[in-house]
């Protein structure tokens, strides 16, 4: 009889709560916490708080521990008896002294930082809204870890660790961004992403082939967008914001809108950004190698070269973006929640500016160089059923299908030919991921994905004086690209003290290229390509906390990336003087990478954290000296040109720090730094070595900040080491358009830094203001490796309006 009333009690305690709703506050401004995340680390459930820093507790049993996580703040562990005594409010201290955060991913499962080997870097929407970044490329610089490259003002190609484009993987939602024509050359598709939609973006170090597969070698790019949030009372939960912003380097005009409506079971969210950006002004002071006090305009069917009003004013650079997205969700009880994603992003076309740059005969190379649209929607649909049986604890199936298209548009001055290249990819994407602990010690996490890319590749020429058009040589051969993998991951705790992690994965991937569209173009002695193979990687790490305050970790893991369809397939000229032709004889490249990395709090005051890493790519596929049918030079759009192709011909090393200081000082003020030293080495064909083209010279952030209930201060520089000539990659060291001269003629990178101040004050509790003046010395400077000089003095304003 006792035991029935025990069990009677424990089932009305279970009962009761499962109707309870848990706020968590900032301790200090009392101001409700959204995206908290509160877990039980025995069962693995999870759950977060909404607009409301509220949280339905149904999912955790009345006996559960439960912990409370979010970046920004220390974290809580707390039991159902202590929330009942508390009323069922939770207060967290705001602090950046954390060791530990959750993230997602490095295993696509809410994950304590401090149980996992590698580096990750997180960004907050607290961190966006003060630094406004204007594109999803800039929104990742503002870690302070990611290196960006920007050939025009549309664009930005983050470099990771040494390595860029089709070496990183890019992830929406938990779903694949990369496609089949991911390049090796800087790449712009982030700039698809809308950083007003974000919720928060993550970035791996290093390779992660075992949950990604393909292309994680120098790191994961993980983005998650908006979620449609529930409401927890009979009351519909309507939430959202809308913004306006300005900059005075490209008169930018931004707006931004999105709302979510939630019931008990459904929601919905939508979004819509709209920003029109006009050609960009650099800075004042500052190497006149960059000056283009020119451009080109067609009059009376002439191309004419017009001397600009304004020689700092970057002509052609402007363009306008749209982005949309609809999401629903609905959640029939507890355990299952299904979700939809609609997401569509268009930019205008738009001039790539490094090319506009080029000179032939002393007059520009081309009158036009554009981009056309780039386009990219994606749909996806995902169901997660989390209650706990003899198979997992968690399973989420994603499928998504993505359509992209981007186009290349040139015509040389005076010449009355205009060549178009238009490239359509449609990618299919199914992932299915569980997690399950087993016994006490270990989580296990393993899955499979499958991937299909189809491609299609055209071109043409167009008379611009008479409007006629004819039928000409495209990019790619129309091809069709596939990969299947399944992979396991082992978390095992040995102690509280010692946990390792380590997993496995098989792949398998073909590809089917036709060329017969570029036959009647170019002498191939083939008119189909195929492959198929498959890999097999993996990594184990392991992570020691001595105390609560020190941190130890180490990982060695393997990654590779698969050949794609630009790899084998493309024609493009690289440079003046060189064509890329295809090469259907390729085989993966694979990365070999180890890593160290400690942190520590001293106190309540200060935090550093370091990692040293190293990695060696083998079977490096790079562009090399090829020959087609014999010959090593052929014409190409009117000039004779050494035959290039990718090959499996390189072996690349690269190794470098990353460090991280955060100190709190007295009267609310707090010091951050973030320094990254990077060195990369690749052979080249005749034996000797060049420096890698995407490993970065050393660049960082540091910050001084204040914040206050209502008033948040941030006075930052960043800055960039230089790069001379001798340092440069050799295939970068003829870029004339790219780099300043030095004293000896040469080209190379000149180090820069910039001086900023943000600040954002909330005037009521539903309306921010934020203001700030970048690179306030008006410095003219370029990030390395680019094409467009950086914005000069820059005056930023925002205008957030909550409800």
């Amino acid at each position: 009889m006792k035991r029935f009333y025990t069990g009677l009690c424990l089932v009305l305690f279970a009962l009761g709560m499962r109707a309870q709703t848990v706020t968590v506050l900032d301790a200090e401004t009392d101001e409700p916490l959204e995206w908290v995340t509160l877990k039980n680390e025995q069962t693995q459930m999870v759950t977060t708080t909404n607009a409301k820093g509220q949280a339905d507790l149904s999912i955790f049993s009345a006996t559960d521990v439960i912990k409370l996580i979010k970046f920004g703040y220390g974290s809580l562990s707390i039991s159902y008896g202590a929330l009942k005594q508390n009323g069922f409010i939770v207060h967290l201290n705001a602090t950046r002294l954390n060791l530990n955060e959750i993230v997602i991913s490095a295993t696509r499962w809410q994950q304590s930082s401090g149980n996992l080997p590698v580096k990750i870097a997180t960004i907050t929407p607290r961190e966006i809204a003060i630094q406004n970044p204007q594109t999803a490329a800039d929104l990742l610089a503002i870690s302070g870890k990611v290196y960006i490259q920007k050939s025009q003002q549309g664009g930005g190609s983050p470099m990771i660790r040494g390595f860029a484009t089709n070496r990183l993987i890019y992830t929406v939602d938990g779903v694949r961004m990369n496609t089949a024509i991911f390049r090796g050359g800087n790449i712009q598709n982030v700039i698809n992403l809308d950083p007003f939609a974000t919720e928060n973006a993550e970035v791996l170090f290093g390779p992660n082939s075992v949950i990604y597969g393909s292309d994680a070698i120098g790191g994961v790019m993980s983005f998650q967008t908006l979620v449609p949030e529930l409401s927890i009372t009979d009351e519909p939960l309507v939430v959202g914001k809308a913004i306006s912003r300005y900059s005075s380097a490209n008169n930018e005009r931004t707006g931004h809108f999105d709302m979510n409506i939630g019931w008990k079971k459904w929601a919905f969210v939508t979004s819509f950004s709209s920003w029109h950006f006009d050609d960009l002004r650099q800075g004042s002071n500052g190497p006149e190698d960059y000056l283009k006090p020119y451009y080109v305009q067609r009059i009376d069917s002439t191309d004419r070269v017009i001397t600009q009003d304004d020689p700092l004013l970057q002509k052609p650079t402007a363009y306008t973006q749209t982005n949309v997205m609809q999401k629903v969700r609905f959640k029939p009880n507890a355990f299952l929640d299904f979700r939809y994603g609609f997401h569509y992003s268009e930019t205008s076309p738009y001039g790539r500016y490094d090319r506009h740059n080029r000179m032939r005969n002393g007059l520009p190379r081309y009158a036009e160089w554009n981009y056309g649209p780039q386009k990219w929607m994606m749909n996806n649909f995902t169901v997660t059923h989390q209650k706990p049986n003899g198979v997992y604890d968690i399973v989420t199936l994603r499928l998504a299908r993505q359509d992209f298209e981007e186009s290349r548009i040139d015509r040389s001055l005076n010449n009355v030919n205009r060549s178009t290249q238009t490239e359509e990819v449609v990618a299919y994407s199914a992932n299915i991921d569980f997690t399950k602990k087993l016994a006490q010690k270990h989580n296990l996490y393993y899955g499979a994905e499958y991937v299909i890319n189809n491609v299609t590749s055209t071109g043409h020429v167009t008379d611009i004086g008479t409007g006629q058009s004819m039928a000409s040589a495209s990019r790619y051969p129309n091809s069709t690209w596939h990969s299947f993998g399944i992979y396991v991951n082992d978390e095992f705790n040995i102690s509280s003290q010692l946990s390792l992690l380590g997993g496995v994965r098989y792949t398998r991937y073909s590809l089917s290229s036709d060329f017969t569209n570029n036959l009647d173009y170019y002498p191939f002695s083939f008119a189909t390509a195929s492959m198929q193979n498959d890999a097999l990687t993996g990594s184990i790490g392991s992570v020691f906390r001595p105390s609560s305050n020190w941190i130890i970790s180490m990982n060695i893991a393997t990654a590779f990336r698969a050949p794609n369809v630009d790899d084998i397939g493309k024609v493009f000229d690289s440079e003046p003087g060189a064509v890329t032709v295809p090469n259907p004889n390729l085989a993966a490249e694979y990365a070999y990478n180890a890593d160290l990395s400690v942190g520590k709090v001293f106190g309540k005051v200060l935090k550093i954290d370091l990692t040293g890493y190293y990695t060696i790519l083998q079977n490096a596929l790079v562009r090399r000296p090829f020959t087609l049918n014999g010959a090593d030079s052929i014409m190409y759009d009117g000039q004779l040109s050494q035959v290039q192709a990718i090959q499996n011909a390189a072996l690349a090393r690269v190794y470098g720090l990353q460090a991280g200081l955060e100190l709190q000082l007295p009267a609310r003020f707090s010091f951050s730094s973030d320094l990254n030293w990077q060195e990369g080495r690749e052979e080249l064909d005749n034996g000797s070595v060049s420096p890698s083209r995407h490993a970065a010279p050393f660049f960082g952030i540091s910050r001084f900040t204040y914040r206050a209930n209502k008033l948040t201060l941030e006075f930052y520089a960043t800055y960039q080491g230089e790069r001379t000539f001798d340092a440069l990659a050799v295939e970068e060291r003829a870029k004339d358009e790219i780099y300043a001269k030095d004293v000896n003629g040469n080209n190379y990178a000149p180090g820069w830094y910039t001086v900023n101040i943000k600040a954002m004050y909330q005037f009521m509790s539903n309306l921010t203001i934020t203001a700030g003046l970048e690179n306030i010395t008006d410095q003219r400077y370029r990030p390395y490796s680019s094409g467009i000089s950086a914005p000069g003095r820059n005056f930023v304003m925002a205008l957030r309006a909550t409800f």
